[in-house]
């Protein structure tokens, strides 16, 4: 009793409306299907952005897995006295690794089979602390790469299109020829496939191939020089913040024109992509949940013509039109208060039990969603984050609130006389 004494009384009486029994049934079903709307908008969006989160998490992965958090190069993709420069990172706050590598193109050909392909010069043993090439090795290892063998490591697709398998040959030609008395000659030299990875992303499985650093210095002709430093961070959030700091520190500790680009630029295109759909599945899916908030104000706007009586009563025991207001404000906030609840908590138990959910329907219907044999990623990912949830919990609570105001002000402006003429 002492602590219902301490309420405003604008709350008691907004409580007491909403647990009720109504004369007007509608109302009572409208409060419900707002609920029910607000409930079901707010658990799609939990969900909808965990698995959109998921899956932006295992490309990122699948694409750093071959790909680097930094990487510095020089002008002319040839770079000088490489271990100094890979020291000298090493020692920046939040790098873990270094390793050189050789890019060129090249032309692989197999028979009668030819195609282009991006090579990459590599020291093994360095390569597996910035990347994760030996994870996603399906025949052989990176170790089969020595000095001065001219083995090659093949993505799967490339391996697949040339028809080759381990200890096959394959010719390698290099678009940088010889100048010889009869004309320019391309450099043509024969690899061993050693190895063949599985990446999972299309660009590396189908067009890259790794040789060993050594070999591909002698095969286009750079001597000691490599194209650049590959480096891995402890955390690839920062990546922007390090290449800027790298690259200026080199470019005063050595006399040659470095570059430090990080991943975010070199595949801005595709995490812009993610991002720009992850906002607009927001607004689309936010729909839903401004649907369900105008159904908040019709049900006031009915209440509140249901209990004209009531608030002119209200009124005339002294009531300001302010508290009258808030009386209809707590009622409406009750709905979207419970539905945002009932949302979040099974919006929340699905993003996390996402992948013993989906198996179960699948089982049920008996297919599956997303096929092997067609999409990159055959399982849903999920990554919830606390950060969505908040943004969409206030999301719906701030709709919920602005779809009282007009129904709570028009209860505000009743005239006592007017509403009791016919009482």
């Amino acid at each position: 009793m002492y602590s219902r004494a301490l309420m405003r009384y604008e709350l008691l009486v907004g409580l007491r409306y909403t647990r009720a029994r109504r004369r007007n049934r509608f109302i009572s079903i409208n409060s419900l299907v707002s609920m029910i709307g607000i409930a079901v908008g707010v658990w799609a969006l939990i969900v909808v952005l965990s698995v959109m989160n998921g899956f932006q998490r295992e490309v990122r992965e699948r694409i750093l897995g071959v790909a680097s958090h930094v990487q510095i190069t020089g002008s002319d993709n040839r770079l000088a006295e490489w271990q100094k420069i890979a020291q000298l990172s090493s020692k920046e706050p939040h790098v873990l690794a270094a390793a050189p590598f050789v890019q060129a193109q090249a032309m692989l050909s197999a028979g009668q089979a030819v195609r282009g392909a991006l090579i990459r010069g590599i020291l093994p043993d360095q390569e597996e602390t910035v990347a994760d090439f030996g994870s996603h090795m399906r025949l052989g290892t990176l170790d089969g790469l020595k000095p001065g063998e001219y083995g090659v490591v093949l993505g799967v697709d490339l391996a697949r299109a040339l028809g080759v398998l381990p200890r096959d040959k394959i010719a390698l030609v290099a678009p940088q020829g010889l100048v010889t008395p009869a004309g320019v000659i391309p450099r043509l030299k024969q690899f061993t496939v050693v190895g063949i990875f599985e990446a999972g992303i299309a660009d590396a499985d189908a067009g890259l191939a790794l040789i060993h650093m050594k070999d591909a210095q002698t095969l286009y002709q750079l001597g000691d020089d490599v194209t650049g430093v590959r480096l891995k961070l402890d955390d690839l959030f920062i990546a922007r913040e390090v290449a800027q700091s790298i690259s200026q520190k080199l470019a005063n500790a050595t006399a040659q024109d470095i570059y430090a680009s990080d991943w975010t630029r070199t595949h801005a295109n595709f995490f812009r992509a993610v991002a720009i759909e992850k906002r607009m599945m927001f607004l689309i899916l936010a729909l839903i949940v401004l649907v369900a908030a105008i159904n908040i104000i019709s049900t006031l706007v009915v209440a509140v013509k249901d209990k004209q009586a009531d608030i002119a009563i209200l009124r005339t025991l002294g009531a300001r039109p302010g508290s009258v207001m808030q009386i209809f404000v707590v009622q409406g906030m009750i709905i979207g208060v419970i539905g945002t609840l009932i949302g979040v908590v099974f919006g929340i138990i699905t993003a996390l039990n996402i992948d013993v959910i989906v198996p179960a329907i699948e089982n049920v219907l008996g297919f599956k969603f997303l096929s092997k044999d067609v999409y990159l990623i055959p399982e849903l990912p999920s990554d919830l984050q606390s950060a969505d949830v908040i943004a969409i919990t206030l999301m719906a609570l701030a709709l919920s609130f602005v779809a009282t105001l007009y129904p709570s002000w028009s209860a505000a402006r009743t005239n006592p006389a007017e509403a009791l003429r016919y009482e």
